[in-house]
């Protein structure tokens, strides 16, 4: 923007040069008797900003000189300062010493203008003040845009890294640069995109889980959308809030984990229990992957099989043999307390309290068919995993011509 006034005179030119460097260090000392943050600055940053303040004067006095121009901003103020400085000071506080430069000038005017300038100086001071916070605007717009691909990289790899579960030393750095070296209560959720153009539902998400103190990291990998979210403390009730965020059918919550680095595991959950969701059409949206292990064993999830034989099959072989064959037996009947009653010859009563310690044991009851049904699949999985032990050991001893398969093997020597 072009900013033209009458030109000053020779005589107010050379008092403005004069001046540049008390100038300098009055607005220095000014911005340092009125803000704790440019006290708070180190000495490398705080050598820097004055280096700016005197590139502002001296643009300053370049343009007062033939205001015609239009002065370079962002190159004759702002270019001898490192890029790290915006860090360092926000676009508030270059505004803040701009305005403390504009004071001290406006302060001296009468010693800096020659007889009859005072005004016309006034004017320039502000018409330039203004261009320098025009341009302090555009350069910080423009380290935020860089900083931002930046960041939204390192989260695209940080993301890859846990859902193929490289918790290296590479990772740890990246999180640490997007701030999540220390966020802990981490569970990855995994969904499909919504409809039409993708390209900034990332953004919508981090902006939504921002909104409800939730940090989060997350990545569309064509249809699906995928987000490791941070600071959990009810898993369901944060996600439902985050629903709109991703397109239609199944969000599967993966379990949560102390922190980034373990997160892999939560994310092998959550993608499974996404490929097998669709086994389970009235599945809640949306759902925790450990609600759909029956239908994970179904798609061949090996971690899903060790779950139900360490959470039921193996707590109900320790607790007895009675309520195991109980719940064999309850299960097997189609879920009648007389029929179970009749056929272990026990009173109903005796079943109704056996249900009650089996719930207690395996944390499912077995009233609800749903659960019922997981302890079926725990049951069936728990079987097969014993049968394909005792063939391996038969095998061993050499009475047994076939060995299990590695598949098969991998599971048992976690099992054994």
């Amino acid at each position: 923007m072009a900013a033209t006034r009458p030109r000053g005179s020779a005589a107010t030119q050379r008092r403005i040069e004069r001046s540049t460097g008390a100038l300098s260090a009055t607005a220095n000392k000014y911005m340092e008797s009125r803000h704790d943050w440019y006290r708070a600055l180190s000495a490398e940053d705080r050598s820097w900003v004055g280096l700016v303040a005197q590139a502002g004067i001296a643009g300053f006095l370049a343009w007062y000189r033939d205001p015609s121009e239009n002065p370079q901003i962002s190159v004759d103020v702002f270019g001898t300062a490192p890029r790290e400085l915006t860090r360092s000071i926000s676009l508030a506080q270059t505004l803040e010493l701009v305005r403390a430069v504009v004071d001290v000038i406006e302060d001296d005017v009468a010693q800096l203008a020659a007889p009859g300038e005072e005004q016309i100086l006034r004017e320039g001071v502000l018409r330039y003040s203004r261009e320098i916070a025009f341009g302090a605007a555009q350069i910080y717009a423009r380290a935020a845009e860089a900083r931002g691909a930046w960041d939204a990289r390192l989260e695209s790899l940080v993301v890859d890294a846990v859902l193929r579960g490289e918790a290296d030393d590479s990772m740890q750095s990246r999180a640490s640069a997007l701030g999540w070296g220390s966020v802990n209560h981490v569970a990855v959720i995994a969904g499909s995109t919504p409809d039409g153009d993708t390209e900034g539902v990332v953004d919508t998400l981090r902006r939504a889980a921002s909104h409800h103190g939730i940090e989060s990291l997350a990545a569309v990998q064509r249809r699906r959308l995928v987000a490791i979210l941070g600071g959990l403390q009810d898993p369901t009730a944060t996600v439902h809030a985050l629903a709109e965020c991703f397109g239609d059918g199944p969000i599967v919550i993966g379990p949560t984990v102390p922190h980034l680095f373990a997160a892999g595991r939560s994310a092998r959950a959550a993608l499974s229990g996404l490929d097998a969701a669709r086994a389970w059409p009235d599945a809640p949206r949306p759902v925790l992957a450990d609600d759909l292990l029956p239908e994970r064993v179904l798609a061949g999830d090996a971690q899903a099989r060790l779950a139900l034989i360490e959470r039921v099959y193996r707590p109900l072989l320790a607790a007895g043999s009675a309520l195991f064959e109980t719940a064999s037996t309850y299960l097997d009947g189609g879920g009648g307390l007389e029929s179970t009653a009749r056929i272990l010859f026990v009173h109903p009563n005796t079943v109704r309290y056996r249900l009650g310690r089996i719930a207690t044991v395996t944390g499912y009851d077995l009233s609800h068919p749903r659960e019922a049904h997981t302890v079926r699949m725990a049951l069936a999985v728990g079987r097969l995993a014993e049968s394909t032990r005792r063939q391996w050991r038969r095998s061993l001893e050499g009475h047994e011509p076939e060995l299990p398969t590695t598949h098969d093997a991998s599971l048992l020597g976690e099992t054994l």
